[in-house]
């Protein structure tokens, strides 16, 4: 199955989400440390994660 550029996005962020809530175990927030000063932004990026979670369930029980 070909992946469009949605999938692809959605992938990119559930990556780094993953390897950010990680990195939380050892008191380190990658997101909050590139946009910290601008707390509004930090809550889109984990929108956008949740909702690339969210497709990703979609994507893989497609047909």
């Amino acid at each position: 199955m070909a992946k469009n550029v949605v999938d692809w996005i959605a992938l990119v962020l559930a990556i780094v989400g993953s390897i950010n809530w990680g990195l939380t175990a050892f008191d380190f927030n990658v997101v909050e440390l590139v946009f910290g000063s601008f707390p509004a932004l930090v809550n889109i990026v984990y929108y956008l994660v949740g909702l690339a979670g969210l497709y990703l369930i979609y994507y893989v029980t497609k047909e």
